[in-house]
């Protein structure tokens, strides 16, 4: 792999943790009247505002996999283990995300449907059923981040890629968020929490900031891996022992 590879797996990794961004909040704001009103299985006027909703799910867990493509390339280098571990998290999150957008899509078809029907009771019943499947989905999905943060995280932190400030937020944020997600399912604490607020908010500024780094700024030329990697893309092998630790030699009579 040569620095300008390295150069292109890092602006798509960068270009690809917005688009999640600029994906995600949007569909929020679009399924609300979904997920909020009991009614909505039976009202009419917002099936086209939910399905652009949905639609933007889809492409924030397709850009959640493109992430973990664009960088196992790169954070393998620095332990194949967790990088494996970071593709397989990734990929769980956007598989637990495109369940929960199923169910928003299927309620929108069950609507067509009671447009017509006359035993509304039962209509209310299985459209709250889809928007429960829909809010465990997002809590779940939402929730392997902190896994995403303490391996990702790891693997950044220990490599240097990107300054040591931006992987240590999610370091921090990754145990906090992750306790609130275990207590959401044992009924401990809720959404909207300052428990919730406390874990969400540097969980969030990690993805955000790393990347707006990896699109604008790529990864840091001094890193250990960069000058390994530049040694080698010049030949001058020279460069790579910077990034390589050193091993004495003995001669037979014991000098080095």
């Amino acid at each position: 792999m040569t620095t300008t590879s390295m150069r292109r797996s890092a602006l798509a990794a960068g270009i690809l943790y917005l688009i999640t961004f600029v994906s995600s909040i949007p569909a929020v704001l679009l399924l609300d009247p979904a997920v909020t009103d009991p009614g909505f299985i039976l009202g009419t006027g917002a099936d086209g505002q939910v399905r652009l909703g949905a639609l933007l799910d889809i492409v924030n867990a397709l850009a959640c996999i493109g992430t973990a493509v664009a960088l196992y390339s790169v954070v393998k280098r620095q332990h194949e283990g967790f990088a494996l571990g970071f593709v397989t998290t990734r990929i769980l999150e956007a598989a637990v995300l495109m369940i929960g957008t199923v169910t928003i899509l299927a309620l929108v078809t069950l609507r067509e449907s009671a447009a017509t029907a006359t035993d509304a009771s039962s209509f209310l019943a299985a459209g709250a059923s889809l928007v429960a499947v829909r809010d465990w989905s997002f809590v779940l999905g939402t929730g392997v981040p902190a896994l995403n943060a303490l391996l990702l995280g790891g693997l950044m932190y220990r490599s240097r890629l990107v300054p040591r400030a931006i992987p240590l937020l999610g370091l921090i944020g990754a145990p906090v968020f992750g306790s609130w997600v275990v207590g959401y399912v044992l009924g401990m604490t809720e959404d909207g929490t300052a428990w919730h607020a406390i874990g969400v908010a540097p969980i969030f500024i990690w993805e955000l900031s790393l990347g707006l780094w990896m699109t604008i700024k790529g990864f840091r030329r001094e890193a250990p891996l960069m000058v390994e990697v530049a040694a080698r893309s010049t030949g001058h092998d020279g460069l790579a022992a910077v990034a390589r630790p050193q091993t004495a030699v003995t001669t037979p009579g014991g000098a080095a």
